[in-house]
């Protein structure tokens, strides 16, 4: 009986320059692409005045951990099909569900941004901020080609700290408050920092989707904590 190999694979890290460049070119552009998704799917669903009443109805209490958890669910769920998976088909079906679900979970804190005077310039200062940040966390990756695969474990630990403190707050009812969103705009930038080093040194060729996914999901963590920051300070 013939013996099968598993195919090869070669990370992004050790193509030729040509190869790699384009790759980063590929996952950029869809990390893009999933921005623009994200704020398409987000103004249909503020044309819905049930969508937004279903989302707002969800704020506080249990139902909003339900949520969180939900959300999570949906995260693990939309990573797991983009990792295993060889076919792209797949890769973009998780990455458009993976939208969809941050597009719902965005809007009590959109319909915040909304309803104040100058909500629209704090976001505006925020999605700079944001861009910004995670330009020059990944350009950090990019250039120093450092392996960051050592941030899993604190990232994963930090995490669960952070859901415990949520689940905390629910149930004493305190607010988290500003150092929380600091602390977490910290595992965001950790978490941009440990995905854009998985696309280098983890990924191959053809994942490239599956990277744009890590990287957005980090990308928007980062806003989503940046935001609260600016809107609390108002």
């Amino acid at each position: 009986m013939d013996n099968f190999e598993q195919p090869h694979i070669v990370p992004v890290s050790s193509l030729s320059d040509e190869h790699r460049v384009a790759f980063y070119r590929k996952t950029y552009t869809h990390v893009a692409l999933a921005v623009l998704l994200f704020i398409v799917v987000e103004y249909f669903f503020f044309q819905s005045d049930a969508i937004v009443s279903f989302a707002i109805s969800l704020l506080g209490g249990w139902s909003w951990l339900i949520l969180l958890g939900a959300f999570m669910l949906v995260t693990n769920y939309a990573e797991n099909l983009a990792l295993k998976s060889q076919d792209k088909n797949v890769h973009y079906l998780a990455l458009f569900i993976y939208v969809i679900a941050e597009a719902f979970i965005f809007i009590p804190l959109l319909l915040m941004a909304f309803s104040m005077i100058d909500g629209i310039a704090l976001l505006q200062k925020a999605a700079v901020m944001t861009i910004a940040l995670f330009a020059g966390l990944s350009a950090v990756v990019l250039f120093t080609k450092k392996d960051f695969s050592f941030l899993r474990s604190i990232l994963t630990i930090g995490f669960f700290i952070a859901i415990g403190l949520i689940v905390a707050g629910v149930i004493f009812g305190f607010d988290l408050g500003l150092w929380f969103s600091v602390g977490m705009i910290a595992l965001a930038a950790g978490s941009i920092l440990y995905s854009t080093s998985n696309m280098v040194h983890k990924y191959h060729e053809e994942q490239y989707v599956a990277a744009a996914l890590g990287l957005f999901a980090s990308l928007m963590l980062l806003f989503w904590y940046i935001l609260r920051i600016f809107l609390s300070r108002d």
